[in-house]
C-alpha cells in the first residue's frame, strides 16, 4: 500500500511526541475484504540458531546442486514447529545444543498421534534409546532418516541431529529433495507435507515461513529514533499476524467479531484489524488511541494539507476515507514508515504487512 498516491488529502491526527504527529490522507474507494497466518518474528530465534539457518541455506547447494529457493525463513518455520528453536536448552559455540531434544518413543501407544510401533535403527546413538524409534534434535529427525541425508556441517567430522548446523543442514537437503524449487508454493508446500503428513501442520508452518520472511526484508529505520521508532518497531514485530475483524486492542492481538461489509468474520481468528494495530503500536510509548480509526483521527495534532506528502514522518497515522474530508467516512489507517510506505492490517484474507 502505497500512503502517497491518494487522490485526495486532508491532514490529521493522532497524539503527538517527539517524532511522532499524524498526517491523514483520505481516499474515495471501497472497503476490501479478507484473513489467516500466525504470529511472531525472527525477535523469537535464538541468534545461535538463526546463524546455523542461514549457513545451511547457504551450503544446500553443494549437498543438491539441483535444489532451488532454499531460504533461512523456511528452515525457521520447520524449526518453530518442531522445538521452537530449541529454546530453553544451552546452545554451544560450535552448534552442540544440551539437553539433548527426543520426541515420543513411536511404539504405537498412541502418543504423538502413533499408533504403530517404529523398530529402533540406530541401537539408541541418535534418540537415546535401544528399545524403540524417536526423533531427535531441533529438526526433530527419527535415527533412520537422519542416517541418509545426516552432513557434517560445522566441520567436526560428524553429523549430529542433536547439533545446530548440522540438523539444519539436513533439514535443507530433506526439503530439497527431488530437486524442488522452493520459490514455488505448489513445490514448498510438498517440501513441507513430505516432513510431516498433516494439512495442519503445512499450514501452520507456512504461517511461520511468511513472517520470518517478513522480518528478514524489513525497512532501514537507521534514522528513526524515539517514540517514532518504538511505535514503528512494535507495528513492524506483528508482520505476518492475520486481519482479523474487530481483533486486536493496546495489549496485542485478539479474536475479532462478525462480520465485515463483505460478510467476513473475525470471531475464530485471533489478529488485527487496522485501528487494532494502530492502537497496539502507539500504546508502546503510553499513547492510548481510540479504537476505532475514524476516533484516532480526531485525537492529537493536525499537519496542514497544505505541507503535502513531504510533511509526513515515519510514525505518522495515515488515514483513508470514502468522502475525503468527512472524518465519519474513514475506513481505514496505517502507520507511514518512509519513501511512501506504510504498516498496516489491509482486509480480511491478508496479514500485517
Amino acid at each position: 500500500m502505497v500512503a502517497l498516491l491518494m487522490f485526495a488529502a486532508v491532514c490529521c491526527a493522532a497524539p503527538a511526541g517527539n517524532a511522532i504527529s499524524a498526517y491523514v490522507a483520505l481516499a474515495t474507494g471501497a472497503q476490501e475484504d479478507g484473513g489467516m497466518a500466525e504470529s511472531g518474528s525472527a525477535a523469537d530465534i535464538p541468534p545461535r540458531m538463526l546463524t546455523a539457518y542461514k549457513k545451511a541455506a547457504q551450503q544446500v547447494g553443494k549437498h543438491v546442486p539441483t535444489c532451488r529457493g532454499m531460504r533461512w525463513p523456511i528452515l525457521a518455520g520447520i524449526a518453530k514447529v518442531e522445538s521452537n528453536h530449541a529454546i530453553g536448552r544451552n546452545i554451544a559455540d560450535n552448534g552442540d545444543i544440551r539437553p539433548r531434544i527426543y520426541g515420543v518413543l513411536l511404539n504405537g501407544s498412541g502418543a504423538g498421534d502413533n499408533t504403530t510401533a517404529v523398530p529402533d535403527t540406530d541401537g539408541g546413538k541418535w534418540d537415546g534409546t535401544a528399545t524403540g524409534e524417536r526423533a531427535a534434535g531441533p529438526f526433530q529427525f527419527l535415527p533412520s532418516t537422519w542416517l541418509s541425508i545426516g552432513e557434517d556441517a560445522n566441520g567436526d567430522r560428524a553429523a549430529d541431529p542433536h547439533n545446530a548446523d548440522d540438523a539444519a543442514l539436513g533439514a535443507a537437503i530433506y526439503l530439497c529433495g527431488n530437486g524442488r524449487d522452493l520459490s514455488k508454493g505448489s513445490q514448498l508446500k510438498s517440501a513441507i507435507w513430505q516432513y510431516n503428513h498433516s494439512s495442519e501442520y503445512v499450514a501452520g508452518v507456512q504461517g511461520w515461513i511468511d513472517q520470518y520472511t517478513a522480518a528478514a526484508t524489513g525497512p532501514d529505520l537507521k534514522n528513526v529514533s524515539g517514540k517514532a521508532r518504538t511505535v514503528i518497531e512494535a507495528a513492524l514485530s506483528q508482520r505476518g499476524v492475520p486481519y482479523s475483524w474487530g481483533g486486536g486492542n493496546a495489549g496485542g492481538t485478539s479474536y475479532g467479531i462478525c462480520c465485515s461489509p463483505g460478510g467476513k468474520s473475525g470471531a475464530s481468528i485471533k489478529g488485527f484489524d487496522c485501528s487494532g494495530l494502530t492502537q497496539y503500536a502507539y500504546a508502546k510509548v503510553g499513547i492510548n488511541l481510540p479504537r476505532l480509526a475514524a476516533s484516532q483521527a480526531s485525537v492529537g495534532q493536525r499537519i496542514p494539507a497544505s505541507l503535502g506528502p513531504d510533511a509526513l514522518k515515519p510514525g505518522d497515522l495515515v488515514f483513508y476515507a470514502t468522502a475525503p474530508g468527512h472524518d465519519a467516512t474513514i475506513y481505514h489507517v496505517g502507520i507511514y514508515l518512509s519513501s511512501g510506505q506504510m504498516i498496516n492490517s489491509t482486509r480480511p484474507g491478508t496479514v500485517v504487512r
